[in-house]
């Protein structure tokens, strides 16, 4: 175990201003916007009491049902320069107490409304005036929009049975605005860090493209118009699943990123129930010696208290410190979780609950790194990660073996293409790997033939036919132990080189023990979901176990050459 470390603490915001560091002085950070993120979304915007007082609509209704008083200011932009008033002693209901501390107004306000340098009246209100600019930025405004038939919007950013082309979208099609907004409220990043946004699997998309010039993330070009579940993921009334081809192209956009020397690291954002898995799939693959942190949140922005803002700020701060770094400078743990001011290792990270704090490790030893306040690292994991990958980006070939089924009912070894001329990823390369769940007394009688694992036999057969690089995680009781009639439709599935890999019912606390005599990967004391990842990884690193020309009965030849193939898997889950 390292010793502890404390490097940087979040006062350490406070001492910068934008003009105190050169902009080339400091470093830069990518900020990936990834599938279905309450980080990148927004409570929808709902038209303003003084648009409706305006317009003459029916009056703002709260969520108890009775008429609204106040109502939300939204972060809006102004088209010109407008001079306010501000009352003196306003801001705080203290001020006042102690007047005597403060310098004169900048005028006063009469009762008709009217600004006077010097007081008309005991009635005048002291006021500071301030001019309020375009270039100033955004500022918290009443929001003023209603819809197109001139009626209010209420609490939902869609429209009653409307399809999503009529309605809005609440989830940011990059970060750059979120930066920009939490900036205004105090964060002072970019006193820390530049920032390059980028489009990996973002949650929001623009429906009708978007001209070059407009752009507000890193790529080139005009942005042709997108599809939901094609070119972006949100959830909600209109819930897309973001595929295997996007986790391809988000791969791809990650690892360019980071192999491009511009960035000192680079954050993820992605919605809380899945964030835990693409954190360990970049933590395998991503060939970089440069710190990768991932976000997500609980609460949207517009809610009281988002907590996501909070650990974007702990993210700047960590990759802008050296806590990461090993002796050479290299990042030392790995890719990793910041929520709610715990560092989290992206191998354990498992999201237990829907609220804040609700993010729990997996695996029974270790998990937390460290703490964000003050900025400390704990421990050090001995995992290989990142740049020490076995099966990182750089090391993935641009072929592989996989099976197939032919017409006469053959399986034979057939080429998987894995990267394109240019070494990238290609979206058809992401294996399929299903998850199988075992448990006692689930059988009928005492058989123990394969038929009974009629869900293993199907994904089977799909995978024959259609997936030649497939593979499946078994959750088992602990130990990963199955009954019979499974584990004989699984040495089924491996001799016919679709490799399964046994892992402990979740959460896992001890480790499978090794067993090289058999036709299973022991999944050390990783979850289902995170060995499904690693197995994916695998299947793209080293191809398929070559299947048995019988594999009801395979030879001692064949077995020995699966044995040999799965040894090469057996020896990643060991490490990674």
């Amino acid at each position: 175990m390292k010793p502890l470390v404390v490097l940087a603490t979040a006062t350490m915001l406070a001492s910068f201003t934008l003009t105190a560091i050169a902009a080339e002085a400091k470093p830069k950070i990518a900020v990936f916007s990834g599938p279905t993120a309450t980080i990148q979304n927004n409570e929808p915007f709902v038209t303003s009491i003084k648009a409706r007082q305006q317009r003459g609509l029916p009056p703002l209704i709260d969520s108890h049902g009775h008429t609204a008083s106040v109502d939300v200011l939204r972060p809006q932009r102004l088209a010109a320069p407008v001079t306010v008033y501000v009352e003196q002693f306003s801001a705080h209901p203290l001020e006042r107490d102690v007047a005597e501390l403060y310098g004169p107004p900048d005028g006063y306000i009469d009762t008709s409304g009217v600004f006077h340098k010097d007081r008309q009246s005991a009635s005048d209100k002291p006021v500071y005036a301030v001019t309020l600019k375009p270039e100033d930025g955004l500022y918290p405004l009443p929001y003023m929009a209603v819809q197109a038939d001139g009626s209010p919007w209420d609490s939902n950013a869609t429209r009653a049975g409307a399809p999503f082309e009529k309605s809005r979208q609440t989830f940011y099609p990059d970060a750059s605005r979120i930066f920009e907004e939490i900036e205004r409220e105090g964060a002072n990043l970019q006193a820390l860090a530049s920032f390059d946004f980028y489009r990996a699997a973002p949650s929001g998309g623009y429906t009708k493209g978007l001209k070059a010039s407009e752009r507000t993330d890193i790529g080139s070009g005009d942005i042709a118009p997108e599809k939901p579940g094609v070119d972006f993921f949100q959830y909600g009334a209109y819930g897309t699943t973001p595929t295997r081809a996007a986790l391809a192209r988000a791969t791809n956009k990650v690892q360019a990123a980071m192999a491009s020397g511009r960035y000192q690291g680079g954050i993820w954002f992605e919605g809380s129930p899945n964030i835990e898995d693409s954190a360990y799939w970049m933590h395998l693959l991503i060939d970089t010696t440069q710190p990768l942190v991932f976000n997500a949140a609980q609460r949207t922005r517009g809610k009281i208290s988002p907590d996501g803002d909070a650990n974007i700020i702990n993210s700047v701060e960590y990759i802008t410190s050296t806590v990461w770094k090993d002796a050479q400078g290299r990042n030392q743990l790995g890719a990793i979780a910041i929520q709610d001011d715990v560092l989290y290792t992206a191998r354990e990270i498992t999201k237990g609950d829907a609220r804040p704090g609700g993010y729990i490790p997996t695996g029974g030893f270790g998990g937390y790194l460290g703490d964000t306040d003050p900025l400390t690292v704990a421990y050090v994991p001995n995992r290989k990660h990142t740049w020490t990958s076995d099966v990182r980006y750089t090391q993935l070939p641009a072929s592989v073996s996989g099976v197939h089924r032919d017409g006469n009912g053959r399986i034979k070894s057939v080429s998987v293409p894995i990267k394109n001329a240019k070494g990238e990823l290609l979206e058809t390369a992401i294996p399929n790997v299903v998850l199988v769940k075992g448990a006692r007394w689930s059988t009928l009688d005492a058989a123990r033939s394969a038929d009974i694992a009629v869900d293993v036999l199907a994904q089977l057969d799909r995978a024959l036919d259609e997936e030649p690089l497939s593979g499946i995680v078994a959750e088992g009781n602990q130990g990963g132990s199955f009954v019979p009639g499974y584990d004989t439709a699984f040495n089924l599935a491996a001799a016919s080189g679709v490799p399964v890999v046994k892992v402990s019912r979740s959460p896992t606390v001890g480790y499978l023990a090794v067993n090289p005599n058999n036709l299973y990967v022991e999944g050390s004391n990783l979850s289902p979901t995170k060995a499904r990842l690693l197995l994916l990884a695998c299947l793209l690193r080293y191809g398929a176990p070559p299947p048995a020309a019988n594999p009801a009965t395979p030879t001692e030849a064949e077995l020995k050459a699966i044995k040999a193939k799965l040894a090469e898997y057996q020896a990643a889950f060991d490490s990674h």
